[in-house]
């Protein structure tokens, strides 16, 4: 499938931002489900500078300051992206298994992915997420089963209700109220997967939705989307870094081809924290609103919505 992403972003300040310095994390990474063929990142007003680097994850990074007064600041990222399913997971390692191959022992091999066990910011240590997770950890469990029970019950317990939360909300206070939105779901489910001492990441990325039959898909109306993954270090590859299998708690895809065809990966990080959109420092504005649209779509129907000749509307 090739899907083109148009990515949004708009700030309107007031008083005016004197001097700004920003990140962009809006450019897909290529990975062994997706090929990114295109990407252009367009910012107005015209940055003073700018370059780009890629982070210790490998995600792609933007960097641009602003070096005159400016009321609005615009940003859009257009990627066209060709994703292709993963092969099924068949790992059958026990979860202790796993969580003993990720434990540290004097003299035993490094693996990159022991990273992920630890907190971070927005996922730390407590009591409540190992009481959560451990019904789904039965003794001698493969870890693909014990995660998929845990991804299916975070779907089934909580509530998706937008502006419920907001980005900063603590993982633990989602867990107590049972709703939330992606963000919060993933938070939860990586939370429970460390207290069982596992490695979990956090996915930010894109997912296709389908409008309903008969309906136009209307611009700007999608958003960022974000979902987990689990290593499992006896998949093909573990050791050059793919042993992670993603799941997605808010919509319960199961994963045995995950995340499909439908998802696009835009990076990869501990938490939010790692991989926000954007961020940056600004000297003035004291006060913003912040607008943004998100649309994916396939390609061919893309183009198809260019070439159609537009109808002007009727007066009434």
């Amino acid at each position: 499938m090739q899907l083109r992403i148009t990515h949004e972003t708009r700030y309107a300040y007031a008083p005016a931002v004197e001097t700004a310095q920003h990140v962009a994390c809006l450019q897909p990474c290529d990975t062994a489900c997706q090929t990114v063929l295109s990407h252009s990142l367009a910012v107005l007003p015209a940055p003073a500078q700018r370059s780009q680097a890629r982070d210790v994850y490998g995600n792609h990074r933007a960097f641009f300051s602003l070096q005159a007064p400016h009321e609005t600041l615009s940003v859009t990222a257009v990627s066209e992206v060709r994703t292709r399913p993963r092969a099924p997971v068949a790992s059958r390692l026990a979860w202790e298994a796993v969580r003993e191959h990720l434990r540290y022992r004097v003299g035993s091999p490094y693996d990159p992915a022991c990273e992920f066990v630890f907190p971070s910011p927005h996922v730390p240590r407590h009591p409540a997420f190992a009481d959560y997770a451990r019904p789904s950890f039965a003794a001698g469990r493969p870890l693909r089963e014990a995660a998929q029970e845990l991804m299916a019950r975070i779907h089934l317990d909580f509530s998706y209700v937008a502006e419920s939360t907001e980005v900063h909300t603590p993982a633990l206070e989602a867990l107590a109220q049972r709703r939330g939105v992606c963000q919060d779901f993933a938070h939860i489910m990586i939370a429970g997967l460390r207290a069982m001492g596992l490695a979990a990441r956090y996915v930010s990325g894109y997912l296709l939705t389908q409008p309903p039959p008969g309906q136009p898909r209307l611009v700007g109306s999608d958003a960022s989307h974000a979902w987990v993954s689990v290593y499992l270090p006896d998949l093909p590859g573990a050791d050059q870094g793919q042993g992670w299998w993603d799941l997605d708690p808010t919509n319960h895809r199961d994963g045995w081809a995950s995340p499909g065809e439908d998802y696009v990966t835009l990076a990869t990080g501990r938490d939010y924290s790692d991989i926000s959109p954007m961020r940056g420092v600004i000297h003035g504005g004291a006060r913003h609103t912040l607008s943004v649209g998100v649309t994916v779509e396939p390609v061919g129907e893309a183009a198809a919505a260019q070439a159609a000749p537009s109808i002007p509307k009727e007066n009434p």
